[in-house]
């Protein structure tokens, strides 16, 4: 056994995945402090064809250093736009079809190993702050809650586990 080299990899080019057909999938960042976490956000979007990212609020924007650092030219090849109020572009979201899912631990939140994704649906996934997590007004605006089930004496997960858990899982549900 051994590691295979980049070239063997067959990974898109920038120019391919931005013509490449792309999951039915949003990611929200709600008020995102670190922007290690919005470049992380950027790279595990590129991994799995994410359709955008919509960064919120205090949220920063690329062209940055630190978002850089982790999400490795990510930003240049997922489409990302910035939004001021998170509750208004959930709003939007759902006028335009999408089912929005908030990554919360709510009273009505569904476990996501049972949860099953329809396969006719538009999914966008909203995380939220690293201290407050998503919004009360948009948990509530949210068509559901998803929950990844933790069994430690943490009741967190970092952003960037979280998206990367929810959206596989999303991923490993939904693809042949």
């Amino acid at each position: 056994m051994r590691k295979l080299l980049n070239e063997e990899l067959d990974r898109l080019t920038v120019d391919d995945f931005k013509t490449a057909a792309k999951k039915p999938i949003i990611v929200i960042l709600d008020n995102i402090r670190s922007m290690h976490n919005v470049g992380s956000a950027f790279r595990t979007s590129d991994a799995f064809l994410v359709e955008k990212i919509y960064l919120c609020g205090i949220t920063a924007q690329p062209p940055h250093r630190e978002i850089q650092k982790t999400a490795l030219g990510a930003t240049e090849s997922v489409a990302w736009a910035h939004a001021e109020n998170t509750l208004d572009l959930v709003k939007q979201l759902q006028n335009d079809g999408w089912k929005v899912a908030a990554i919360e631990q709510a009273d009505e939140s569904f476990s996501l190993e049972k949860y099953n994704f329809a396969a006719d649906e538009k999914y966008a996934f909203v995380f939220g702050n690293e201290v407050f997590g998503v919004a009360e007004e948009v948990v509530k605006q949210a068509d559901f809650c998803l929950e990844i089930p933790q069994f430690g004496t943490k009741h967190s997960l970092n952003i960037s586990v979280s998206m990367g858990v929810v959206i596989w899982d999303y991923f490993s549900k939904t693809t042949d």
